[in-house]
């Protein structure tokens, strides 16, 4: 039959089907998306920056600042000082900030920026100015090691002479209300606590972890003094009970206040201690405005 054949003929002619499907090629793999980077925290803007933040924070500052050079009691350079001004229509109290061992940063500068933004016209001496490389200041020094080296060979003397030429040319000057307190930090803070038994005219001391005078020097304080301690920072703090004794006992002014888990330089350091350096500084510049306010109104 002809029908038969031609099925046969189909049969012969037409591919076979395989007896399994070929899997398909597999997907070219691609490598992960990296990791989106950790979120900087935003600025709190009522507080001064951090290390990190403080060149942003100037640059940004609508507020005047400005080096001057401020006589230099012993002769020689001048002591070069960044100054920055509030936007007031009052005279303003003055509040000389005292800078860390690391001597005059961009970081201190953005504390004066703050202090300006509270209503005060701050003042940062470079407390080395002439005692580095070719008779420059902090900003000479081939590093930070070295300027560490200058701060350390400042004496307290020396120290003492140059805060008074700063205090003088600023509080004569035409916005000033002629009151001047300290603030310091960490070398700075025991700075602040020091002059405050030097200079008997000084409105008000405040110490942020720094180690204070001598005994027989405490008598001589007649400033009241306001200090911000790190709860982790023992080789500062634990001077801070002996310190309160003897405070009462001479009937001195000395409020002290020590935050948990915080470190030493908390202030600069805020992002580090997993969060109890930002704890601490919330806690303490709040009441550094409010005791300034207080002191030099």
């Amino acid at each position: 039959m002809w029908i038969p054949l031609i099925a046969t003929a189909l049969l012969l002619t037409s591919p076979q089907a395989p007896s399994s499907q070929t899997p398909p090629p597999a997907a070219p793999q691609t490598a992960p998306a990296p990791a989106a980077p950790a979120a900087v925290r935003a600025r709190d803007e009522k507080l001064p920056a951090s290390e990190s933040q403080a060149k942003s924070a100037l640059d940004k500052s609508p507020r005047h600042g400005e080096y001057v050079d401020v006589k230099n009691p012993a002769g020689g350079p001048a002591i070069r000082s960044w100054i920055m001004y509030p936007e007031r229509k009052e005279k303003a109290g003055v509040v000389i900030v005292i800078h860390e061992v690391f001597g005059l940063s961009d970081w201190a500068r953005a504390v004066a920026d703050q202090l300006a933004r509270e209503g005060f016209i701050a003042v940062v001496p470079d407390l080395v100015s002439g005692m580095g490389p070719n008779g420059g200041g902090s900003d000479s020094s081939p590093s930070r090691d070295d300027v560490v080296k200058l701060v350390r060979a400042l004496t307290p003397d020396e120290a003492t002479a140059r805060l008074n030429a700063v205090r003088d040319y600023a509080i004569h000057l035409p916005a000033a209300n002629g009151k001047a307190a300290t603030v310091g930090f960490c070398w700075g803070g025991g700075r602040s606590f020091s002059y405050a038994a030097a200079q008997p005219t000084l409105a008000g001391a405040v110490v942020f972890y720094g180690t204070p005078p001598e005994p027989a020097d405490l008598a001589r304080i007649k400033a009241p003094v306001l200090g911000f301690y790190g709860g982790d920072d023992a080789r500062v703090t634990a001077t801070v009970a002996a310190t309160e004794t003897e405070m009462k006992k001479l009937g001195k002014t000395y409020e002290p206040h020590v935050f948990e888990g915080a470190g030493h330089g908390f202030l600069r350091a805020q992002d580090d201690r997993n969060g109890a350096n930002l704890k601490a500084t919330q806690q303490a510049w709040p009441r550094t405005v409010a005791f300034l306010r207080d002191q030099l109104k």
